[in-house]
């Protein structure tokens, strides 16, 4: 294959007809790798796939395998454009970095680093105008209005933001165990449930637990605090907050982009959120005391899918 100068390739199109779109959040990566009519030829799964802003190109070897690993799996001897879109990609340094890290690792011929909000909101909505909430490990939410303007809200990462996340729940229900302890709340079955799923055998241990705690290791306690709702106040009060600031991603982005000629369609997604997860139902549950009309789609978002068609966009484009 001829190279141009710099960073970029021609490549021949007619042999070139693989693209790849990982969709990587603070928990795992989903991966698919496509044909040039979109038809899924492969699928594979690995670790986190954030972002790290303090040091953005530390994932690049293992975004690279799980292409690798794609690659393998479908026989497919070409790619002609991997796209990653990450939790945290929000920075143009940043993905700019990454995306240079990634073009050292050979897997595609073209590489593009994009947010993974923007690939689930292509998968949802394609062009169409709406709002897509994510919430897992983290939150997000972006929307599209009526003339094709777009804005975020969320997506401050977990010191910033992050609210009604898996990761806020997780450290809401790390926070009750101790204060529980303390005597500076009632106790709370959250205290014991807290203990064993941290394999600690005293509330001290949580300061070293948490210490070393990934925020996905946080953010996995938070199916057993929504798990615990019926049975437990704390639990209860901190699931309604998590569903209430939810909510409030919805709701800005409602007001931000309106008005709507008509309700707009509403796509949740994450391990929280999306169809079948444990916060849903407390979620639609909130939305419906507030006054904002909406259409849901209810269907699972495919990101890794809508990067894969962002990789296959950002080709015709070039």
């Amino acid at each position: 294959m001829a190279k141009k100068s710099g960073a970029r390739y021609a490549y021949d199109m007619a042999t070139m007809t693989h693209y790849i779109g990982i969709d990587g959040g603070g928990t795992r990566a989903r991966a698919v790798l496509t044909d040039a009519a979109g038809a899924v030829l492969a699928r594979a799964e690995g670790g986190a796939g954030r972002i790290d802003v303090l040091r953005p190109t530390a994932g690049a070897g293992a975004l690279a395998a799980l292409a690798r690993e794609l690659i393998r799996a479908a026989n497919a001897d070409d790619v002609s454009v991997l796209c990653c879109a990450l939790a945290g990609a929000g920075r143009a340094e940043e993905i700019s970095a990454l995306e240079r890290a990634l073009r050292e690792q050979g897997v595609a011929e073209s590489v593009v680093v994009t947010n993974d909000a923007l690939a689930a909101l292509h998968n949802a909505l394609d062009t169409a105008p709406g709002i897509l909430l994510i919430a897992g490990t983290g939150s997000i939410a972006w929307g599209r209005n009526e003339a094709g303007s777009m804005a975020r809200t969320g997506g401050w990462g977990e010191l910033l933001g992050d609210e009604g996340s898996g990761y806020a729940i997780g450290l809401a229900a790390l926070r009750a165990a101790v204060r529980a302890h303390d005597g500076r709340a009632p106790d709370t079955a959250l205290r014991s449930t807290v203990l064993t799923r941290t394999l600690s055998s005293a509330t001290e241990d949580l300061v070293h637990w948490s210490a070393a705690a990934t925020k996905a290791d946080i953010a996995a306690l938070a199916p057993h605090v929504i798990a615990a709702t019926d049975s437990d106040p704390e639990a209860a009060g901190i699931v309604k907050q998590a569903a209430r600031d939810l909510a409030e991603h919805i709701a800005a982005l409602h007001a931000r982009l309106g008005p709507w000629s008509e309700a707009p369609l509403l796509a949740l997604s994450g391990g929280l959120i999306a169809p079948g997860r444990p916060l849903r139902p407390f979620l639609l549950a909130e939305l419906g005391e507030w006054d904002l009309p909406y259409q849901l789609l209810d269907r699972e978002i495919d990101a890794a899918a809508g990067a894969a068609a962002l990789a296959r966009a950002a080709l015709a484009t070039e």
